[in-house]
């Protein structure tokens, strides 16, 4: 969805209004299923063909699980750099 003009959002809200299914609608405007139907309940929730969601900016803090795979990583290796910890942390998450 988030790859959609503007303008094509219109178009796809306008489409369903008039009554076009959303495997029609995403076949003649060239999206996706799921973007037609993201598209569509936004606008039918918030008035708006843009997602209300916005991200903030700020990461996530880590579960309780990644809190405790963290610390058994450092545990081990105190002094190891920062990019070896993250692939380590991931690679356990």
């Amino acid at each position: 969805m988030g790859n959609l003009s503007e303008f094509q959002r219109g178009q796809i809200v306008g489409a369903r209004l008039v009554g076009a299914s959303v495997t029609k609608t995403a076949t003649l405007l060239g999206a996706s299923r799921a973007a037609v139907s993201k598209v569509t309940m936004e606008y039918t929730t918030h008035g708006k063909t843009l997602s209300a969601k916005r991200n903030s900016g700020n990461k996530p803090k880590p579960s309780e699980r990644g809190h405790c795979t963290l610390k058994s990583i450092l545990s081990n290796n105190y002094r190891t750099t920062a990019a070896k910890v993250t692939a380590e942390l991931i690679i356990h998450l």
